[in-house]
């Protein structure tokens, strides 16, 4: 009885397409990964003063009336003013750059349905992330459409070795955030447990 009165009371949930859809808790992997975006990116934009970054315990409600909980979000300075409701943790209004973190249950939805709503509404900047093969897929709104940027891998050490010489040069080991004027995070530091 109890936890249903706390199921009913805890509204963890996105709304897509007037559907609404359960927010699974994020395991490990998918927390170490966000704390890793926030502490990276967040903290360049802070210390600049560029803009904000959110976790998924914020509502990102769209022009379009679906209502997310992107993993991450980037808002710039310039587009504050969509951060209409601090004391309900709430955003009304289309976040510069969202990544979202694949979980089993939820990967489908993230590069198919949740891709296309980013789209529509104008999201700058999108990150897919795969937290098994430790790459990520970013994708950059172009003339109104998401275009694929670049796919970045976090190679093994072993797995270099494996390359050829031509291979290993094309790697590359830093990830552009776009809506940051290019400003770079090691995907090292996206995957692992410490940051270099």
């Amino acid at each position: 009885m109890a936890t249903e009165i706390f199921r009913e009371s805890y509204d963890d949930y996105e709304i897509i397409g007037g559907e609404k859809f359960m927010a699974p808790s994020a395991d490990l992997w998918h927390n170490t990964v966000v704390i890793n975006l926030i502490s990276t990116i967040g903290v360049y934009a802070k210390e600049r003063q560029l803009g904000f970054v959110f976790s998924d315990s914020l509502d990102v409600h769209f022009p379009d009336g679906n209502l997310f909980k992107p993993d991450f979000a980037f808002i710039s300075a310039a587009n504050s003013k969509i951060v209409i409701d601090n004391k309900h943790s709430t955003i009304h209004g289309v976040p510069d750059m969202v990544a979202e973190i694949f979980s089993r249950s939820t990967m489908k939805r993230d590069i198919s349905v949740k891709k296309d709503i980013y789209e529509r509404n104008g999201v700058k900047e999108y990150w897919m992330i795969d937290p098994w093969r430790e790459s990520i897929s970013v994708y950059l709104l172009r003339d109104g459409k998401f275009e694929l940027d670049e796919i970045y891998f976090n190679y093994t050490d072993a797995e270099l070795n494996d390359l050829t010489d031509a291979e290993r040069a094309a790697v590359k080991f830093e990830v552009p955030v776009n809506v940051l004027d290019g400003f770079t995070v090691k995907i090292k530091n996206i995957f692992g447990w410490w940051l270099e």
